[in-house]
């Protein structure tokens, strides 16, 4: 269920590409015994949130859904995560400025609906609809409409935070490679959630993105993952692509039960579609679950149970005991697979100079490099092994 809180914006304390935040003053939670509460009668029980929210809180808008608040505004707020302390959009988030309304945004082409069937489902012009200047090149090219990636190195990696890790090993070798992005919508579904996208886009790091299935607000959206990925190779010229689910990984403790699992499918549909797979290992030294220790649970299912075709498994060239171990692990990994992922060893030479020197801050579940270099490393070297795919640039 959802938890509506009313507030009042103070003033605003940071915005990025698509998204700003505020501090916002949210009033006491609806008085359960009132008979109204300023839009008409409530009736029925009141179930309260775990913890009470009031007070100045951060509250986030997407000026595109929303319109833009301003101090002073009323909002109406989502304050359903917020209350419950969860990390996973542990924030408030603007529903409605209900005062003052944005204006209707001009007559344009698009009519593919997403965040489908919920009160703010937007509409867009997708890459692969009928109305696209690029319909023709997906629908027509017989390559393309055949499902042909022409061999493009596809990375596959479980975390968000994994996203610019990845780039720095790519992009240490290969300056000048072509990175499209695809998230996906196992997380958060408008990308302008992700400051860490924003920054790589501004500083020239990814080229481009796209938001497949239900996930928004890409450079270009797309239906299904599969055109999505046909998209970045034949409408956007990519050199590499990178497939990553928005901020946000859900998981439940159990062995089938985690967003990351979708990890396994975007290889499928890398290999149905004749690109090289290239899986990025989850791994962590310092991970306090015993279940994400070492290679994680997540890679291990999603990779050995799930992928169907043939896959790349890049791993650090060993200089310490768990990365011997995390090798030992992958190569127990491909025997299970029966051949399907090859383990590729890659040197790690100046990989942690790149990462430290990354435009965003690296943390995952809310660890630093310097605290725990694994998950970043074997991020880097699928990187890396991607950049060694990359056709060389004609001299």
């Amino acid at each position: 269920m959802m938890q509506w809180r009313e507030g009042t914006v103070v003033r605003e304390t940071g915005r990025w590409a698509g998204a700003v935040e505020y501090a916002v003053e949210v009033s006491p939670a609806p008085d359960a015994t009132s008979d109204s509460w300023r839009s008409g009668t409530r009736s029925g029980p009141v179930h309260h949130p775990t913890s009470d929210v009031a007070g100045e809180v951060r509250a986030l808008a997407y000026p595109a859904v929303v319109g833009e608040p301003r101090p002073g505004d009323r909002v109406l707020l989502n304050v359903s995560a917020l209350a419950r302390g969860l990390g996973t959009g542990g924030l408030a988030l603007v529903v409605a400025v209900p005062d003052r309304l944005p204006a209707d945004p001009p007559p344009a082409a698009g009519h593919i609906v997403k965040a489908r069937y919920t009160p703010q489902q937007q509409m867009f012009l997708a890459v692969d609809e009928q109305d696209s200047p690029h319909h023709a090149t997906l629908s027509d090219d017989p390559s393309v409409r055949d499902g042909d990636l022409l061999g493009l190195p596809v990375v596959v990696a479980d975390l968000h935070s994994a996203l610019p890790a990845v780039l720095a090993g790519l992009l240490l070798d290969r300056p000048d490679a072509r990175v499209v992005y695809l998230m996906t919508d196992g997380g958060a579904l408008p990308l302008a959630f992700s400051r860490t996208v924003a920054t790589l886009r501004s500083t020239g790091w990814l080229a481009a993105s796209v938001t497949v299935g239900q996930a928004f607000g890409g450079d270009h959206e797309a239906v299904s993952l599969h055109s999505g990925l046909l998209a970045a190779r034949h409408v956007l010229g990519a050199d590499v692509a990178v497939v990553v689910q928005g901020p946000g990984n859900v998981g439940t403790g159990t062995p089938w039960g985690f967003s990351g699992l979708a990890c396994g499918e975007a290889l499928n549909a890398a290999w149905t579609l004749h690109g090289h797979g290239i899986a990025a290992l989850r791994v962590s030294g310092s991970d306090p679950r015993g279940r994400h220790r070492g290679i994680s649970h997540h890679s291990l299912t999603a990779y050995g149970r799930i992928v169907l075709g043939a896959a790349d498994v890049p791993v650090c060239a060993p200089e310490n005991p768990l990365q011997q171990e995390v090798l030992d692990a992958a190569e127990e990994l491909s025997l299970a697979a029966t051949g399907r992922l090859s383990i590729v060893e890659v040197p790690t030479e100046g990989l942690l100079d790149a990462l430290a020197e990354a435009p965003v801050r690296l943390s995952t579940m809310g660890r630093g490099l310097d605290v725990d270099p694994e998950p970043f490393l074997y991020a880097a070297v699928a990187g890396r092994h991607a950049a060694s795919l990359v056709p060389a640039t004609p001299t």
